[in-house]
């Protein structure tokens, strides 16, 4: 059998003025787990933390959008630190929400909570932002976040995220964003 193998996606990195968002490694396993077993990480995104192996899913499901679609996830890291600080980028779940988000590059985010209030969230939602209007061109990008966690609500409407409607996703009310055409 002669397989054919595929280039791996280079994951590009981006620089803000206080993070670096760069592509996810085998050694992101275990500060990964430790924010989606956070409480407070889960609690508007799916309601329970999660648990190791969900989190190992996740990595992998990451690193895959890149080699697939040529866009997924970045690990955040604190310059000052060099600490991993959370997660964003573009992905396509095939969620089954109406309307439908096919072909649409969904972008979405989480911060730990130990850095919550340094506007970390919107630096690296504009980065990712910047990073999406080069890679894609004038394409409508959206988001869904929970109508109840504000600082997210925040977060899109800064970053030139406009609400399209109140919907809802496996039967818990969600607010879906859009941004561009």
């Amino acid at each position: 059998m002669n397989a054919r193998l595929h280039p791996v996606m280079q994951v590009p990195v981006l620089e803000t003025e206080r993070l670096v968002l760069r592509g996810h490694r085998a050694g992101d396993f275990e500060a990964c787990a430790a924010l989606w077993a956070d409480p407070e990480v889960t609690r508007f995104i799916s309601g329970k933390p999660s648990m190791s192996e969900e989190s190992w899913g996740r990595l992998v499901r990451y690193v895959g959008h890149w080699a697939l679609l040529g866009f997924g996830y970045w690990a955040v890291e604190e310059k000052a630190s060099g600490g991993f600080v959370g997660e964003i980028g573009f992905a396509d779940y095939k969620r089954d929400i109406e309307p439908s988000l096919a072909g649409v590059p969904e972008l979405g985010w989480v911060i730990s909570p130990r850095v919550h209030g340094r506007g970390y969230a919107t630096e690296a939602v504009r980065a990712a932002i910047a990073w999406g209007d080069k890679h894609f061109g004038a394409i409508r990008t959206a988001c869904i976040i929970s109508p109840e966690n504000t600082a997210s609500l925040r977060v899109a409407e800064k970053c030139g995220f406009r609400q399209l409607l109140a919907t809802t996703y496996k039967d818990k009310p969600t607010v879906m964003f859009t941004r561009g055409a």
